[in-house]
């Protein structure tokens, strides 16, 4: 092994820390898409929504989010600070739960991208953070 390489365990863990406005509205919306949150987690500043075992999004309210930054929290209305994207099993997944966050008060930014092998949607939830849904059929890519 290279010395100068990380080892790295097998199983890793992500915490993505995005701010929030209102704590009990984007708990209301990631609900109503399917998500849990881990109430150990949880309180008036913050909560853990659980993605899967290795994922995990941090909603912080945007006081309480200050307080691991000196950067301004980034307008979302007017600019854009990442791209989350997530893999689902079919299509139908992806267009039910961009169903979902529409229902839920978020908006679909853009037109669904048909690749043949690839399909993805997005929506920008209540606070403006960008969301991708995509669906991969592995099967299908033709690399050349």
């Amino acid at each position: 092994m290279n010395t100068n390489e990380i080892k790295y365990k097998e199983t890793r863990k992500i915490f993505v820390n995005l701010p929030v406005k209102e704590l009990n509205k984007s708990i209301e919306f990631f609900t109503s898409l399917g998500f849990k949150f881990d109430p150990k987690f949880t309180d008036k500043n913050a909560t853990c929504m659980i993605v899967n075992e290795n994922i995990f999004v941090m909603l912080l309210v945007e006081e309480f989010f200050k307080n691991f930054t000196q950067k301004e929290i980034c307008n979302t209305a007017k600019n854009i600070e990442l791209i989350l994207a997530l893999s689902v099993e079919s299509r139908e997944i992806v267009d039910e739960m961009i169903g979902k966050a529409i229902e839920a008060g978020g908006i679909e930014p853009r037109k669904p991208q048909d690749h043949g092998w690839m399909y993805n949607r997005a929506f920008e939830d209540i606070d403006g953070h960008l969301w991708e849904l995509v669906f991969m059929n592995e099967t299908e890519i033709n690399v050349k």
